[in-house]
């Protein structure tokens, strides 16, 4: 008779393993009425004392979409305002690191841009004096020409005039093209240094530390007032309203799967304690691999599987590492 079986018959009287252990089995069986500790002995095993077998075509352990996040920036870090286990939501900024530097050469760019913008010449101001004088010139023309048909005018005149108004042209169109050439020139100028000021502020920007996605802070690997270098892990944030539970199919069970799939995954709690929730399978590996010690008979284990990501719907429960079962089921 197994230890399994004694500790029914010892519970059955109330007692402990500890109390009886050096105790000869037959003085709880024969002399304490054999009949009815073997009779709630069996009732005790029926009833719970055994595992109850639980039917699942794979195991596996739940994971998340995990994040580092790394700093873009390099400075202290002036605040950083995040704990671990912390909720977090997409764009929130948790912390900042030093940026007056950046900030000064962004004040010195916009004064420099003032200035070429205060040298840019006004066209229409410098050439008004030449308009002018070519308007009166033409003015002049019209009248000699009206003297020219009453014949109290000369050709003479008439050439000067056209060939003043002429020259008047030559000498605006010159004016236009110069000024146009340094307006151009300077507005050169002043896109260069826009383009080095957006820069300046792409910068700052990621000198606040935001979350790239919405979950929960797992691990933080910086302090305010460390000093920040661009590539080093700040913090590691993971989703956890939506997880995924990797398990393990062999190549017999491709056949009843398919991406989009709808199945059942327990979370397994330890002991018989195991919630049930709807998953759906979002990736199925192409290549097969000899499967993980975790796997639970040694037969299984020489097999080749492929593993396969079943999203979960989170309640709040599940947890990172948290072992789960799959039953395949049929979709309707």
């Amino acid at each position: 008779m197994d230890n399994k079986f004694k500790m029914c018959i010892l519970r059955s009287y109330g007692l402990n393993w500890a109390d009886t252990q050096d105790t000869p089995l037959h003085y709880w069986t024969y002399a304490r009425r054999p009949y009815l500790s073997i009779i709630l002995c069996l009732f005790m095993l029926l009833s719970g004392c055994g595992n109850k077998k639980f039917d699942f075509d794979a195991t596996g352990s739940f994971e998340a979409t995990e994040v580092i996040v790394s700093s873009e920036a390099a400075g202290r870090i002036l605040t950083f305002d995040i704990m671990e286990g912390k909720e977090v939501t997409a764009g929130e900024q948790v912390g900042v690191i030093d940026s007056l530097q950046l900030y000064l050469s962004k004040l010195q760019l916009m004064q420099n841009i003032s200035s070429v913008e205060s040298n840019k010449p006004n066209v229409s101001t410098q050439v008004a004096a030449t308009r002018e004088q070519l308007l009166k010139q033409q003015t002049e023309r019209t009248r000699v020409e009206n003297l020219l048909k009453a014949e109290a005018a000369t050709q003479k005149q008439l050439d000067d005039i056209n060939s003043a108004i002429l020259v008047l042209e030559r000498q605006l169109t010159a004016q236009l093209s110069t000024l146009n050439n340094s307006v151009s020139s300077l507005d050169a100028q002043s896109s260069a240094i826009e383009i080095q000021i957006a820069q300046i502020e792409d910068r700052l920007s990621k000198c606040i530390i935001q979350s790239p996605i919405s979950g929960i802070v797992l691990a933080k690997y910086a302090e305010a007032g460390e000093l920040a270098v661009a590539g080093k892990p700040l913090f590691k944030v993971a989703d956890m309203k939506r997880l995924f539970l990797r398990s393990y199919f062999t190549s017999g069970q491709l056949a009843t799967i398919q991406l989009g799939q709808t199945v059942k995954v327990f979370a397994d709690f330890g002991g018989d304690k195991r919630r049930e929730y709807k998953g759906t399978i979002t990736w199925i590996s192409d290549k097969s691999e000899f499967t993980p010690k975790s796997i639970q008979t040694k037969k299984d284990r020489e097999n080749l599987v492929y593993a396969v990501k079943i999203a979960v719907e989170n309640d709040g429960y599940i947890k990172i590492g948290m072992y789960g079962e799959v039953q395949l089921t049929i979709d309707n």
